[in-house]
C-alpha cells in the first residue's frame, strides 16, 4: 500500500545548514582554552561549545564557499562532510601526545580526487586551505610537500615550460594577494642533476607550491569573510590549475 514502508526506516534528510554569518566570539575563546586544557575530559565537557562555535559555522562557511567556487572554479569543491579536518590529532608517531589540534581547518579539493576525508586529499592535488586559530588564521593553498612521484611531475612541468609558472606567479592579482610562493623547506641548491643555469632552475628548488594570506582575528566574526576568501581564491586559482594540470587533473567550466 502506498505510504507504508517495511524493514529499516528511512533516514531523515540532513538538516539544512544555517547561513554563514561569521564565527561567534566563543570560537576563538574555545580554541584558546583548548590550547590550555588539551585533554579528553576537558574537551568532552566542552564539546557543545566546539560544535556550536567552531564546527557549525565552519560547515556553513564550507557550503557558502562551495557555492561560490561553482561559479569560477567548478572543478574545486567543498563538502561540509568531507572538507573539514578532524579536531583529533594523529598521535601514533608523534612525541606530542596532546589529543587535539588547537585550530580548525577546511580543504577545498579537486572533485576527481578521492581519499579518506580532508587529510587523505591533501597530498594528491592542489586545493584551497582555510584555517582558524587565534592569531594564526589564514587562507591559501596549492600543494604542500607532495610525495616524491608528485613532486617529480611538477618539476617536469617546470623544466619543460618554466615561463608558464613564472606567468602565474607574476600576475597582478597573485602578487597583490600573496606576494610570492612560500619558501618553507625550499632547497638551497637545485635538485641533483640539474644545472644551476638550467631553465627554471630557481623554480625547481621549491618542494612545495603554496601561498598564504593571513586573516585578522576580527575578520573571522564578519559575515563578509567569504568575500575575502573568494578574492584570495580567485587570485590563487591559476596556481591551483597549473599544479593540477601537471598532475593530469583538468579544469572545468561547469559543475
Amino acid at each position: 500500500m502506498i505510504g507504508l514502508h517495511f524493514g529499516m526506516p528511512r533516514s531523515a534528510p540532513p538538516a539544512p545548514l544555517d547561513d554563514f554569518n561569521g564565527f561567534p566570539p566563543d570560537a576563538l575563546r574555545f580554541l584558546r582554552a583548548l590550547a590550555r586544557h588539551n585533554a579528553r575530559d576537558w574537551f568532552e565537557e566542552h564539546r557543545g561549545r566546539y560544535d556550536a562555535a567552531v564546527l557549525a559555522p565552519m560547515r556553513a562557511l564550507v557550503e557558502e564557499m562551495d557555492a561560490r567556487l561553482a561559479t569560477f572554479a567548478p572543478e574545486i569543491t567543498g563538502s561540509p562532510k568531507r572538507s573539514i579536518f578532524r579536531i583529533h590529532r594523529d598521535i601514533r608517531f608523534s612525541n606530542d601526545k596532546t589529543p587535539y589540534k588547537t585550530h580548525a581547518a577546511a580543504l577545498f579539493y579537486h572533485r576527481d580526487v578521492g581519499g579518506a576525508g580532508a587529510a587523505g586529499r591533501t597530498m594528491q592535488a592542489a586545493g584551497f586551505y582555510f584555517q582558524i586559530q587565534p592569531g594564526n588564521s589564514f587562507i591559501g593553498g596549492g600543494i604542500w610537500m607532495p610525495p616524491t612521484p608528485t613532486l617529480k611531475l611538477l618539476r617536469v612541468e617546470i623544466a619543460e615550460d618554466p615561463d608558464a609558472l613564472r606567468a602565474v606567479l607574476g600576475a597582478a592579482p597573485f602578487r597583490r594577494e600573496f606576494g610570492e610562493l612560500d619558501r618553507e623547506r625550499m632547497l638551497v641548491r637545485t635538485p641533483r642533476g640539474v644545472a644551476v643555469d638550467a631553465p627554471g632552475a630557481e623554480l625547481l628548488r621549491f618542494r612545495s607550491f603554496t601561498a598564504w594570506q593571513p586573516i585578522a582575528d576580527r575578520a573571522l566574526a564578519s559575515a563578509a569573510l567569504p568575500d575575502q576568501l573568494e578574492r584570495a581564491m580567485r587570485a590563487l586559482l591559476p596556481l591551483i590549475r597549473w599544479a593540477n594540470g601537471a598532475l593530469g587533473l583538468k579544469a572545468a567550466d561547469r559543475r
